[in-house]
């Protein structure tokens, strides 16, 4: 029995040192990537600027093509929205809504997971000029809650997210810049 409270009481120890720790572990969660794009800002924003511009460099069509996807409201306007379900853990089911637009700079969305893990996120695609080119800067937010915060010292963001944001940004950067190079061609 004497064992049975030791490792009780170790178990309680270490659970409560846990929740000491979680206190003072910031809950919120920051990722974002940038990539230089050899076209001009206004070229960018055309690429960027909707649910559906977005949805063209998306790296997660490519995880799930048969995915089914919805949307609603005017795109490219504040409110409108993109549902989208898929078997894909990988993918899974949520739904994106404009938030806030500044053009040519800023495009916002809120980002509502329903599977495979219930969370809500502030997602948002920056572009600044940059020489005679822009730099887009996709990225997101969240807040963990407390005491789940505490698996952020363990989690590495850089690994998580980074394949899928390199492959997005490359994808627009490819789009963005084919475009430039058509246009350039024309007015030649």
């Amino acid at each position: 029995m004497k064992v049975l409270k030791y490792l009780g009481i170790s178990l309680l120890g270490i659970i409560v040192v846990v929740l000491i720790v979680a206190l003072f572990v910031p809950k919120d969660v920051v990722y974002e990537k940038s990539i230089r794009i050899d076209a001009p800002i206004e070229a960018v924003w055309e690429n960027t600027n909707s649910l559906a511009d977005m949805d063209k460099w998306s790296p997660w069509n490519e995880k799930d093509p048969e995915m089914q996807k919805g949307s609603s409201g005017v795109d490219g306007t504040i409110g409108a929205e993109q549902t989208w379900e898929s078997d894909k853990k990988d993918v899974g089911k949520g739904k994106q809504t404009i938030t806030n637009i500044v053009a040519p700079y800023l495009l916002e969305t809120k980002l509502v997971f329903y599977t495979p893990y219930e969370s809500e996120a502030k997602g948002y695609v920056k572009l600044e000029v940059e020489g005679d080119g822009t730099k887009a800067t996709w990225g997101f937010q969240s807040e963990m809650p407390y005491p789940f915060n505490i698996s952020s010292l363990f989690m590495n963001m850089e690994d998580m997210m980074s394949d899928d944001f390199n492959k997005g940004l490359s994808k627009l950067k490819e789009i963005c810049e084919t475009v430039e190079d058509v246009d350039n061609s024309i007015t030649e």
